[in-house]
């Protein structure tokens, strides 16, 4: 299946808030086509600086989408992540060994909530590290066909720009990922939730 029609499919699979958030490649793509469809431009030439210039100016207009997006989330799932870590702690100061015990329906009604919001969060995780990566193959992609399509020679420091972007660094939404990942197991044998 052709990169674009994944995206599509991927897109439309997603959380619906999502879907306008992702690089906008059939817009590159039919830039692109345009800039290798004019008449033969030298590389260097006043008309191609122009063309090249008009497509970085929509790739950085890409990233910059894509990084607002990428830290919107992460800074909601750290805040996610501590309100849960909270939930979590009560619920073990009120049925701990030291707690007031109250009923025990209570008690599944509250682990079966915070169960379903552990799941649930470590799915959006998970989506954003997919989101990451498939956000980073599209504009590759891109960058690739446009220096085959045009002799230009953007891919190379392009992508050493887009590896330092805050898209494409997930060290944290990683670790958060491993760490929910490691909660979720003891569901599966009913066990108690570990305290992150």
């Amino acid at each position: 299946m052709k990169f674009g029609k994944r995206l599509k499919q991927q897109i439309r699979e997603t959380l619906p808030g999502w879907r306008d958030k992702f690089v906008s490649y059939k817009d590159l793509k039919k830039l692109v086509r345009l800039i290798s469809a004019a008449p033969p431009m030298k590389n260097g030439s006043l008309e191609f600086g122009r063309a090249e210039a008009e497509f970085v100016f929509s790739l950085n207009s890409e990233i910059e989408k894509l990084n607002a997006f990428f830290m919107e989330q992460e800074e909601d799932f750290v805040i996610q992540h501590k309100e849960l870590k909270q939930r979590i702690e009560r619920v073990a100061d009120i049925w701990g060994p030291h707690g007031s015990n109250p009923s025990e329906m209570i008690y599944t009604e509250e682990m079966g909530r915070i169960k379903k919001d552990i799941v649930d969060f470590h799915g959006e995780m998970v989506l954003l590290m997919n989101y990451s990566n498939v956000n980073y193959t599209g504009l590759a992609k891109i960058l690739k066909k446009y220096d085959k399509r045009t002799g230009g020679l953007l891919r190379s420091p392009f992508i050493q720009k887009v590896l330092q972007q805050p898209f494409f660094t997930t060290d944290l939404i990683s670790k958060l990922v491993k760490e929910y990942s490691d909660l979720i197991q003891p569901f599966q044998l009913n066990s108690p939730i570990p305290i992150p």
